[in-house]
């Protein structure tokens, strides 16, 4: 039933865009940022054999690190699910009239401009390209693999890029393109799988699926993601609904999901020094608080209720509470601080101050203070395992 649902959904998508306009140019290049050697030329390979369309494509297709049978066409053409390249902002009190407090948004922060994502409007976009603070960012998200990750999108020695849906799925994972040189993106890695620049690694910048509550109480000149898009759109309706509770294989995923834990269960992972570590959310939930240490780094994962899920209900306000997760360095102006639940709440043993899922403390002697966020995904075991197999799962007895 899955499979169907979002075949219907991609055809409906597709034809609904067929007619968008075409992207703006790339903007001016700023200072780019470092990126990572390309792999070797690899000989051509039959096109022909492809489940994806190569027609209409400049993309160097016989530059890739991973099989090109790897990829399935996902219904939709090239920008078919349409990225917002001019994004529209409001404040709290424009968008209080269609955005719920239980609602989750992608929280994003830079040098002091704070920026909220609702997943009503991300769900039929995937990607918003952006500048933050004068960084031009990719904040992206891929309902099927339930990933919210940002990016840096400036590529030393190629410039800034625009990305874009290719309309393909690699593990169920969003595939994007650049505007540059056509190479093909891997979302849930940021790595350029196919193309000029396949071996190439866009840069993760920090951001959490958090409630647009908890995004207005920590970020009082926060700005949201206005819902005029230049789409017609239903925004705040789920067109994946029900695929929280998917019981088989997620949509075009091939091979069988790693079993240490059932495929749509949702983690919370962190990579540090090469090393990475998944907190399911069912373990983190009746704790509030795990500390643990990643790659020797000592970190902090926090769990709160009162986010909706954005992949459950018809209506994303309606759906249910899943939580949402904060990871931060537990260390606030060189002093290490330890955190525990009370009752709910998150607080630190030094000093009995109160923090909210976004690292941010609301009430005690370090009232206003925020923790330095470590860089985490939001994901479906599934993808979180087929992407990083070698990744620890936390258990009860790490602690």
């Amino acid at each position: 039933m899955a499979p169907r649902l979002h075949g219907f959904v991609f055809a409906l998508v597709a034809l609904a865009t067929a007619c968008a306009p075409a992207p703006p140019p790339a903007p001016p290049d700023p200072s780019p940022a470092p990126r990572a050697t390309i792999v070797p030329t690899t000989t051509m390979p039959d096109l022909s054999r492809l489940r994806f369309s190569t027609i209409g494509w400049k993309t160097d297709f016989s530059r890739h690190t991973v099989p090109l049978d790897d990829l399935d066409s996902g219904g939709p053409p090239r920008d078919g699910i349409p990225p917002i390249d001019q994004p529209r902002f409001v404040t709290p009190a424009e968008a209080d009239g269609w955005l719920k407090d239980s609602e989750p948004v992608i929280a994003f922060a830079l040098q002091g401009e704070a920026r909220a994502y609702p997943l009503q409007v991300l769900i039929w976009h995937e990607i918003v390209n952006d500048e933050v603070a004068g960084m031009p960012v990719a904040i992206t998200f891929c309902p099927l693999c339930n990933t919210a990750i940002a990016f840096d999108r400036r590529l030393e020695g190629v410039g800034t890029l625009r990305f874009g849906t290719t309309g393909n799925l690699r593990h169920s994972d969003l595939v994007m393109w650049d505007d540059r040189t056509e190479s093909w993106w891997q979302q849930a890695t940021g790595e350029a799988i196919v193309g000029q620049l396949a071996g190439t690694r866009l840069r993760f910048l920090p951001a959490s699926i958090v409630s647009y509550r908890d995004f207005k109480a920590t970020f009082a000149s926060g700005r949201m993601l206005s819902r005029e898009t230049g789409y017609a759109r239903p925004y705040g309706s789920n067109p994946y609904v029900g695929y929280d509770n998917v019981k088989d294989s997620p949509f075009l995923f091939k091979g069988t999901p790693d079993p240490r834990l059932p495929p749509m269960e949702r983690v919370v992972t962190v990579e540090l020094n090469g090393q990475a570590a998944a907190y399911p959310f069912r373990l983190l939930q009746p704790r509030g608080v795990i500390l643990d240490s990643v790659g020797s780094v000592p970190i902090v994962v926090f769990w709160a209720r009162g986010t909706s899920s954005a992949l459950d209900q018809a209506s994303i306000a309606n759906s249910r509470d899943i939580g949402a997760t904060g990871v931060f360095r537990p260390v606030l102006e060189g002093r290490a601080l330890t955190f525990e639940s009370r009752q709910g709440t998150i607080v630190d043993r030094e000093t009995g101050s109160a923090w909210n899922v976004l690292g941010q403390a609301t009430a005690g002697p370090l009232q206003g203070q925020r923790l330095e966020p470590a860089i985490h995904g939001n994901h479906f075991w599934f993808a979180a395992g087929v992407f990083n197999p070698a990744i620890r799962v936390w258990r009860p007895s790490d602690s």
